[in-house]
């Protein structure tokens, strides 16, 4: 439930980032959508933000967390949308089960299997050919640009994924996240000053557009967005969580659609049929879909805390173990 949440709400930011960056410089409004952030964590956790590290190598793994996940990641992920549409980047950021793939095989040393391979190569070909969009509609322009970038926000995400396995079961996934906003605000404070050093007037240029950016950026899309993730992410394993991923263009293009009147493409549709075609050719257990799974949920508590048969009694403790057996 936690990422699917997650991924709902980040699917439709592509749209709305889009928008309010007509309005809101990028850089800016990144600062402000995870310093504000920060300060909504520790306003509602107070002392328990505090993350004493039990080692140092979790000091570094804590800044790739942030510096991937949330530096590397936004400074693409909002120059991809400022020069491509916005219904590309749900669709890219849905490979990232693929990219995942790859990359627990190579630094979590998950075992080999062959779909998964198939898998990566056909959802690969799905990215390739939505990435050259462009250049098979228009010749080359700047969106083909805008595309790359996307890709590798996507690649940071899977990166931030593949290090928070590796220490988010050590630590409140919260208070962790509140020391990655830390990270990711520190980054963009000196990017964001730039911007208002030529820009002076910045602030006093903002409308509804940039406001709602910023709004949407530290409540959604950090706050409540990353720290479901995180917490999701500690719970189960890093392939599993990137399966939730494909939430995302489901949510992104409708945004589009609706907010930006963004046109759906013979290629973006080809590539899109790949990626989810690599998709399930990789996992091959459309029980892993995170509605089923919902659905699974829904039956099991059902069946868990109906009323006992007379002839037996169903202690509170037997209920609640049911549940969490078949979570």
């Amino acid at each position: 439930m936690a990422m699917i949440v997650a991924n709902i709400i980040w699917g439709a930011a592509a749209a709305i980032f889009k928008l309010s960056l007509q309005n809101i410089s990028p850089f800016t409004l990144a600062f402000w959508r995870f310093f504000l952030g920060a300060i909504m964590l520790f306003i509602i956790m107070g002392k328990k933000v505090s993350l004493p590290l039990k080692r140092r190598r979790d000091g570094i793994l804590l800044f790739l967390y942030g510096f991937l996940g949330i530096t590397v990641n936004i400074i693409f992920f909002f120059e991809g949308l400022r020069l491509t549409y916005s219904i590309n980047s749900p669709v890219i950021s849905s490979a990232q089960p693929i990219l995942t793939l790859f990359f627990a095989l190579l630094f979590l040393h998950e075992s080999f299997k062959l779909k998964k391979f198939l898998g990566m190569i056909l959802g690969t070909l799905g990215i390739i050919v939505i990435v050259i969009e462009p250049l098979l509609l228009h010749g080359v322009d700047g969106s083909i640009i805008g595309n790359i970038y996307l890709v590798i926000a996507t690649t940071a995400a899977v990166g931030q994924t593949i290090v928070g396995k590796k220490i988010l079961g050590k630590y409140n996934p919260w208070a962790f996240t509140f020391w990655a906003f830390l990270v990711g605000a520190a980054s963009f404070l000196p990017l964001a000053f730039y911007e208002y050093v030529r820009v002076p007037h910045l602030y006093s240029l903002l409308d509804w557009r940039g406001y709602v950016g910023v709004v949407y950026g530290s409540i959604f899309s950090s706050t409540i967005g990353y720290g479901l993730f995180a917490w999701g992410l500690s719970k189960i394993s890093a392939t599993d969580s990137a399966m939730f991923a494909y939430v995302d263009p489901i949510v992104g293009t409708v945004m589009g659609a609706l907010l930006l009147h963004e046109p759906i493409t013979l290629p973006f549709l080809g590539g899109s049929i790949l990626i989810f075609g690599g998709i399930f050719l990789a996992e091959g257990r459309i029980h892993y879909h995170p509605i089923r799974k919902l659905i699974e949920l829904g039956k099991t508590i059902e069946d868990a805390v109906a009323p006992p048969a007379p002839h037996r009694r169903i202690e509170k403790k037997k209920v609640l173990a049911a549940i969490f057996e078949k979570k």
